[in-house]
Order: structure tokens, then sequence, then C-alpha cells
């Protein structure tokens, strides 16, 4: 109890401080949901100090952001938490514009504050806007940073069948995904040519998700064939499936060959894995077009949080181009994962030039992404913003 009570205090000590505040000091607010989203934000953060000399606020739900104790120049930083002062930092909000990964504003407890704010939207995944969200989780934000023109397609269709209002659409790309395209040439010098391939489990989350469903036998296959495995679950499978994970780290907990990655951000098992196992998780999608190597897509049913999807008449991108990015492998095979890491690696050079064109085709300003947004939001603290 005084430990809730001393986080409460903090909390709303926090809060307080954040409104004392001038109003040009809030022009540009940054709200993050956990410290492993600050990745989304960086190169906008970046490119917003070095072009415009744009100071911005960071307020961050988690605790332990490092970004409180250490925040970086141009930034004052500011702990909400996830519960009541949360809500009350967004009812009462006042800021030229806040830019978020969270959708579903205005949808539950997150609301839109009575001031003229601009709320500004950045995916935090390069999948598409209308299977695994919620039928309205970007309605109700003024302006979208798109991935590609997946994004553009989807949101303006649904505008037209629902009647919504237009949202400022800006061709914005993906700032992970080019902090990894910088990263990629030095991700495995230093390995030994002949180290295990290592492959990088990295699922999505609920009900059909590839660990829920089948546990150990996706990951002992790879085991089997000498394969490193790192397992990096979701976050919210460590919320909702617990007893899952520990299972497995159990099962494994003297294999040489296996760890668990819960680190916040993940680049490092990222940066260093030649292949991804996964299922219809984002993070399939970051690791084949930043990294430019192949994915194993385990056919679990898709993740569907909008029942309504096929309405919009577009097929999502994380379907269109899985077999652009590596093999889709389906649940009654999951014994040959191990021999088919092997022949991926092999066949990388092909599969490569397969990603890099579907990359091309399907995300906006590869490398230059936090530019072309640094310089949006600076069009609309000064009142001249503008998108598609």
């Amino acid at each position: 109890m005084l430990a809730a009570l001393k986080k409460l205090f903090r909390e709303w000590k926090s809060l307080k401080a954040f409104k004392r505040l001038s109003a040009k000091d809030r022009s540009i607010v940054i709200y993050s949901e956990g410290r492993g989203y600050w990745s989304y934000f960086e190169p906008i953060y970046v490119s917003l100090q070095a072009r415009h000399s744009q100071d911005v606020v960071y307020v961050t739900s988690a605790e332990n952001d490092p970004l409180l104790l250490n925040p970086l120049p141009g930034m004052r930083a500011f702990y909400i938490g996830e519960g009541s002062v949360r809500t009350l930092f967004f009812a009462t909000l006042e800021a030229d514009v806040l830019l978020m990964t969270m959708p579903d504003l205005q949808s539950f407890h997150i609301k839109r504050s009575p001031f003229s704010v601009h709320y500004v939207y950045v995916h935090h995944s390069i999948v598409s806007t209308h299977m695994i969200y919620r039928a309205a989780a970007f309605d109700h934000f003024d302006s979208i940073l798109c991935v590609g023109p997946h994004h553009i397609d989807e949101t303006r269709a649904r505008e037209a069948a629902y009647g919504l209002k237009p949202k400022a659409l800006i061709q914005h790309g993906y700032g992970r995904l080019d902090t990894l395209l910088k990263e990629r040439s030095h991700a495995l010098e230093g390995k030994d040519p002949g180290h295990p391939v290592q492959v990088l489990v990295a699922p999505t989350w609920g009900e059909n998700g590839v660990l829920e469903r089948h546990g150990i036998d996706v990951i002992h296959p790879l085991i089997e064939a000498g394969c490193r495995v790192i397992l990096r679950p979701h976050p919210r499978t460590r919320k909702l499936a617990a007893q899952k994970l520990e299972q497995i780290a159990e099962h494994y907990r003297e294999e040489p060959l296996f760890s668990l990655d819960e680190d916040g951000d993940g680049r490092a098992s990222l940066l260093s894995s030649d292949l991804m196992l996964s299922d219809w998780s984002g993070a399939a999608l970051e690791f084949a077009f930043g990294l430019e190597r192949p994915v194993i897509f385990v056919d679990v049913p898709r993740k569907v949080l909008n029942n309504d999807y096929p309405a919009l008449g577009l097929e999502p991108l994380e379907v269109q181009v899985r077999e652009q990015l590596g093999v889709v492998l389906s649940t009654d095979r999951l014994e040959q994962a191990g021999q088919l890491a092997h022949e991926m690696v092999q066949n990388s050079k092909k599969l490569r030039a397969s990603i890099c064109a579907a990359r091309e085709r399907w995300i906006f300003n590869s490398g230059t992404s936090g530019e072309v947004a640094a310089n949006y939001l600076i069009s609309l603290v000064n009142g001249r913003g503008e998108g598609l």
C-alpha cells in the first residue's frame, strides 16, 4: 500500500511539474506508453534537434524509463504512470502537438483534451491498420504519419466508408526501420563464419499466437537442428500467458543453444540473428525490411481484432508480403523448421533481393523518415501543417 501511494505521489508531482511549463515549452509533446517505444520517436527527435533546434517534452508511462534519469539535450522528461494520473494528463492536456504511438484514442478512458491540441499518430508497426487493430483505432487523430501507401489507402477507404472527417496523412516511413538499416552492416561483424544459424523466435500475442498454440513444439525442431534460438516474446504474452513462457524457459534451462530475451528494446537480438520465426507479428516485417534477412512465417490463424476488415476490400499488407519476405510454414510441418532455417540461410542472397524489392514498394522514405516527420511537426507548430 505504501509503495503504491509513493508511486501515485510521484506521478501526481510530475504532472504538476508538467503543467507549470510555459505554453512555448509545450509546443511538441511526445507520449511514450513504455520504455520500448523510444526507438519509434528517436529519429524524429534527432531531426528536430539537428535541423530545427526544437526542444521537446517527453512524457512516459514507464517508471524505469532511462530518459527520466538522463534526458537528452533539448528534452524535459516527466513520468505519469498508467493509471488515473495518465487519464487526467490526457483529459487536461494543453499543448500545440502531441505525438504518440498508442492507438484507440477516444475509444476508452484515454480521451482527447478539450483544449486545442493536434494529435499526431506514429505507427509502431508496419502492418496494416484494419485487421489487427480495433476498427476505430485511428479515427480520432488529426494526422497520421504513414509507413507506406497501404496506410494511406486503408485510412482513406475507412473515412469514405463511414463518413469520417479526412485526416492529414503524411508520407512518413518508419523510424525504427531506418535505425536498423543504419546498423545492419555492422550486425554480424566479428561472428565466427561457422557459428550456428541463429533464429529469433518473435511471435505476436493472443490466443492464436504461435507460442500460445504450439509452445515448445516450435522451439524443439530448431534446437534439434543445431540452431541457436533466442525467444523474444511480446510483452503482452508475459502478461497473458506467463505460464507458457515459464514452461519453455524451464525446459531449456540447461540448453546452451537457447536464451530468453525480454529486454524492452531488443535490437541486439534482432541484429545478431540470421533469420526470424514468427506468425502475424509486425516484428517480422521490421526484421526483414530492416536487416534484409528472411522470415519463417508459421501459418497460425490470422490475428484479427476487427472482424469487419474485409469490408474495405483491401488485403492487409502482412498477408500480401509473407512469401516475398520468406517462407510460410504450415503448423503440421513444424518439425521441418530447423531444416528449413538452414536452407533459407543458404539461399539468403535470392531472398534478400525479394525483400529489398518489397521494401521499395511498401515503405516511404527509407533512411530519411525522421527528417520528414520533423519538418511536418515544425509546420504544425508554425500553423502551416499540410498532409495528403
